[in-house]
């Protein structure tokens, strides 16, 4: 028998009793605690992403904030193409997809290297932010191959069941990064390229630490003949599943990359304000994106189990997780949004890059809920291998997000980019609810018997 994504865990025993499995006990609780280490991981990620901004706007300008803010965009894409690219296969499937991805890093870390300034022309940067935006994506794309194999390796631990050794080496290397962060600001007065600097030395650190931890692993696994390195076979069936967590992944980091073009022709204090406002939004977000991760991995597993009916329960508990996720982020937000968004720009900074964050923040905490559902209904047809629909539905959300950005900007000012945001995230949930009250995900069969050789 061979084992897709939807029980790849069930193949991920080691011997030690360590495995994570969801598919006995309570669903909320199981969904819960699977979900903590990855809103953890996920949130010291973002931490680290976080005390750049906070570091560069403090200490170096609101010009040197708005620069990295129109990186971030575009970095974000290459992030999430990284972390779509997952699998769940044993050690010829692990060979396989860290050689391919780590050629595809290579490549993309190339191209952004050489085209990164035509790109931010395109995109409409403020000419004077345009150098420093270039030289922090030049240094940033050196690194690329080091963020994909560090995304690719954490995916592989989260489909062995194991959600504790990403977060360890996300505290490790966010703990680093914000220490490098401020030396070579500080110290070295690097500015924006030694944010930059620090970022990839973290991250590559981290890659070859998961790399080194994964081998380790693997050696655990007992293997019934020849181990392939590569398989192009393999590949394939990969790429089927990669592709449509890839595009959906992406989706809103392409958004927010074409959406940032309209930002960008507001100015750079605009920008600034904006740039803050999307990294708070970008940690809001985490235990709603990671609770849907936990809900897919759920679905794959009682999936590949024969248990639609805890799926179900799984989803109906999701609800109430994401919800309470929901008003702890209202709660915060609405007591300290000016402290947090003040914490990104200096004094010596314009009154219109604090308004705009703190515009963004105000109107965007009472639909943080949204994305939630969104999330973990997408993750339900996600693991259940139903790739179609919820592809299209990010696809529309996408639209409406670029859509609403380009057409009521140049009539309402710059908040019709936020406007567009909660509508998306509804619509694009409506569309995957749709979907999963039909049923049809629940009778898609993800595991299949071959023939033994």
């Amino acid at each position: 028998m061979e084992k897709t994504h939807a029980a790849s865990s069930a193949a991920a025993e080691n011997g030690k009793g360590k495995k994570r499995s969801m598919l006995e006990g309570s669903p909320g609780i199981g969904l819960f605690l699977f979900a903590l280490p990855m809103i953890l991981g996920n949130l010291f990620q973002q931490f680290y992403n976080m005390t750049d901004s906070i570091i560069v706007g403090r200490f170096v300008g609101e010009d040197a904030l708005a620069a990295v803010g129109a990186s971030y965009s575009l970095t974000n894409v290459f992030v999430m193409i990284a972390i779509g690219g997952r699998f769940d296969r044993m050690k010829t499937s692990v060979y396989t997809a860290l050689i391919t991805f780590l050629g595809v890093g290579i490549f993309l870390g190339v191209f952004g290297f050489v085209m990164n300034r035509q790109i931010l022309v395109w995109l409409n940067t403020p000419e004077n932010i345009l150098d420093a935006a270039g030289t922090y994506l030049g240094i940033y794309f050196l690194g690329m191959p080091f963020l994909f194999m560090y995304n690719i390796l954490s995916s592989m631990f989260n489909a062995l069941g194991d959600s504790r050794t990403p977060l360890g080496l996300l505290i490790f290397s966010s703990v680093l990064n914000v220490v490098l962060d401020l030396w070579f600001v500080l110290s070295f007065g690097l500015a924006v390229a030694g944010v930059a600097i620090a970022t990839v030395m973290a991250q590559g650190l981290a890659a070859i630490l998961s790399f080194l931890l994964l081998m380790r692993r693997l050696k655990g696994f007992e293997a019934d003949g020849r181990i392939a390195k590569y398989d192009t076979g393999i590949l394939a069936s990969m790429v089927r599943i990669a592709i449509p967590s890839i595009l959906q992944q992406s989706i809103v980091s392409i958004g927010m990359l074409l959406v940032q073009s309209v930002v960008n022709g507001f100015g750079s204090s605009v920008l600034a304000g904006y740039s803050a406002g999307t990294r708070i939004e970008s940690i809001c977000i985490v235990p709603m994106i990671s609770t849907g991760n936990a809900v897919s991995t759920f679905t794959a597993q009682n999936m590949g189990a024969r248990k639609p009916e805890r799926v179900k329960a799984g989803y109906r508990a999701a609800w109430g997780i994401v919800a309470g996720f929901g008003v702890v982020i209202l709660l915060i937000l609405s007591l300290s949004g000016r402290s947090v968004i003040g914490a990104f720009l200096d004094t010596g900074g314009t009154g219109e890059a604090f308004e705009t964050g703190y515009a963004y923040l105000s109107f965007l905490k009472f639909f943080f809920v949204c994305i939630g559902l969104k999330a973990i209904t997408d993750g339900v047809l996600r693991g259940a291998g139903d790739v179609v629909v919820f592809t299209c539905a990010n696809l529309v959300n996408l639209t409406i997000r670029v859509a609403g950005a380009f057409l009521l900007a140049p009539v309402i000012g710059v908040a019709a980019v936020w406007y567009a945001v909660p509508a998306g995230w509804t619509v694009n949930f409506l569309i995957s609810f749709v979907r999963y009250l039909t049923g049809k995900w629940s009778r898609r069969d993800l595991v299949r018997e071959e023939p033994t050789p």
